[in-house]
């Protein structure tokens, strides 16, 4: 990279929104009876799992993928509601409503966050910092919802931002603060490192950024493969990666761990459920298809399997989702030892399904 391409990187303008606690804060918005007091969207049987916790509820310890039991048992007074996802997906489309006033290049990354590359921007406004409050103003004025922002001259270091003064916050780093933040920070605070890098960077003395800038590139390379070079670069506060608004997408998935490994079908079932909504919200929201359904497993000797069913048609309905989920949650049950983390995805995408009852093939 030459100097002039170092300087026009550190010159992008580059905004991560995320809304906050958002399914939680949409029923407690939508009923007033719920206001103040801990929420979890989810199932609240035996078998349930939170999919999403109120600010109250997490002063409890309860968060997503947690156990619905576990959830209850540390918060006694926890309200669980079931969810709606057509309010959240409209919901969505209101906040995109408001983006898209300033910047046609938004990455939506869920429902409720996205990136948005304000550089050059349709209303000609210089200050980033400006069109992030304006937009969390006009957010909460169309929706009745708070969201937090941050501002820095990439994404990995906008997202960062975003976290630091939650809820309804706003965090600006700017380029002279962008290498020293970076590593400040815990290595299981920045996104893209999962826990089990997370564990596998600590067991090599790598606690924080800094440790990771201490490193050459080729050793990270040699630990972490083509990611170290990722984090190599992220751990100086460097990220080139593109605000990408029409990216192709080759599947849409969602996953989560389990608090406590389990070796029980009903309570697999009951935690893959929130996901097989999320993944559902994604297809309708940006109307898009998939012939493939994939169930991923990961067990709690780290072994990972996949599963997967492809047909002629696409999944039309969250319903059918869900059953071709459960047939294949079905073919790896029993199993010998604990899951820690389960995850559904759909892939072979296209446009939106058609609404027919055509019904997906379940052969190989």
């Amino acid at each position: 990279m030459t100097m002039d391409d170092n300087k026009t990187a550190l010159q992008r303008k580059i905004i991560h929104v995320d809304m906050d606690a958002f399914f939680a804060s949409v029923e407690q918005r939508d009923h007033p009876e719920l206001r103040g007091k801990p929420v979890a969207v989810g199932g609240g049987s035996e078998r349930g799992v939170v999919a999403a916790a109120s600010y109250e509820a997490r002063k409890f310890g309860v968060h997503s993928a947690m156990a619905s039991v576990t959830a209850k048992r540390k918060c006694p007074e926890l309200i669980f509601v079931r969810g709606n996802f057509e309010t959240y997906r409209a919901v969505s489309k209101q906040i995109h409503e408001v983006f898209a006033e300033y910047t046609p290049l938004i990455e939506p990354l869920s429902l409720d966050e996205a990136y948005l590359d304000v550089t050059e921007n349709l209303k000609g406004i210089a200050s980033a910092t400006q069109i992030a409050e304006e937009i969390r103003e006009k957010i909460h004025a169309a929706t009745h919802l708070t969201a937090s922002a941050g501002v820095s001259y990439n994404k990995f270091l906008a997202k960062l931002a975003s976290d630091q003064n939650k809820p309804d916050g706003l965090f600006v780093i700017k380029p002279a603060m962008g290498p020293s933040f970076a590593a400040s920070l815990p290595v299981k605070k920045f996104h893209g490192i999962g826990p089990a890098t997370a564990a596998k960077m600590n067991r090599l003395g790598l606690y924080t950024g800094a440790d990771i800038r201490a490193q050459s590139l080729d050793f990270l390379e040699q630990h972490f493969g083509v990611s170290g070079r990722y984090y190599y670069g992220i751990s100086r506060g460097i990220d080139h990666r593109q605000v990408r608004p029409d990216r192709e997408r080759k599947s849409i998935g969602a996953e989560n761990t389990f608090f406590i490994d389990t070796t029980d079908f009903d309570t697999a079932w009951g935690f893959l459920e929130p996901l097989i909504d999320k993944v559902w919200a994604y297809v309708e929201a940006k109307q898009i298809k998939g012939r493939t359904v994939t169930l991923k497993v990961k067990f709690s000797d780290f072994r990972i399997i996949t599963r997967s069913r492809s047909g002629l048609v696409p999944v039309a309905s969250r319903e059918q989702l869900a059953q071709f989920t459960r047939v294949l949650l079905e073919g790896v049950f029993p199993v010998g030892k604990g899951i820690r983390l389960l995850g559904v995805s759909m892939s072979s995408l296209g446009e939106k399904a058609e609404e027919t009852q055509a019904q997906l093939s379940l052969s190989l």
